[in-house]
């Protein structure tokens, strides 16, 4: 179960046997059922979660009352909502299965101790952190300059598993528009 985890660590930083020993032990391995809540809106983020087999998706709840997806996360991923987790204020997003996931969990006094032990940990989030935060910025880049079929193309070119995988529904909301906005894409396609 851990061999992912150790393998993502594997692809920024090396490690040994004792420090895997080390993160094995502090790591918690955990089922999610499809719509089970990892973390609600209100609630105070405690830990970071590496999708180990399964999807996830964050999102807030608008003024308006609709759901606006910010992220999906899957396999070899990692999902947490870092603003809560480093304020321990509470989160103003919902993070949530959307199938059958398993998760390992490493809460955020756990990471602390491991940053302690091995201080290369730190350096591979570091860099998870710097590829996140890029991937935001181009979100936002493709949102304010691409159209709505643009950002479709774009997202089916990049991630075709994800068009596959998630509901019509959510993929629109993660993409910007409505869901007859991309039935409409999508028919002109065919």
């Amino acid at each position: 179960m851990h061999e992912s985890l150790l393998a993502h660590f594997r692809r920024y930083i090396s490690i040994n046997d004792h420090e895997e020993k080390i993160i094995c032990k502090h790591v918690t391995h955990r089922v999610v059922n499809n719509k089970e809540y990892i973390l609600k809106e209100g609630q105070i983020c405690h830990a970071n979660y590496f999708i180990v087999k399964g999807c996830f998706r964050m999102y807030l709840s608008t003024n308006t009352g609709t759901e606006q997806i910010i992220q999906f996360g899957i396999d070899n991923w990692w999902i947490t909502d870092y603003t809560s987790l480093e304020m321990q204020k509470p989160s103003i997003y919902t993070i949530q299965a959307v199938e059958d996931s398993e998760i390992l969990v490493i809460d955020k006094r756990i990471q602390e101790e491991l940053f302690s032990a091995i201080p290369k940990l730190e350096r591979y989030f570091r860099i998870i952190l710097q590829r996140i935060h890029s991937a935001y910025l181009m979100r936002i880049h493709y949102i304010y300059n691409m159209s709505g079929e643009e950002r479709y193309n774009h997202f089916n070119g990049m991630f075709p598993e994800f068009v596959q995988r998630v509901p019509q529904y959510m993929l629109a909301s993660y993409l910007g528009f409505t869901p007859e906005f991309l039935s409409k894409i999508r028919a002109r396609k065919s």
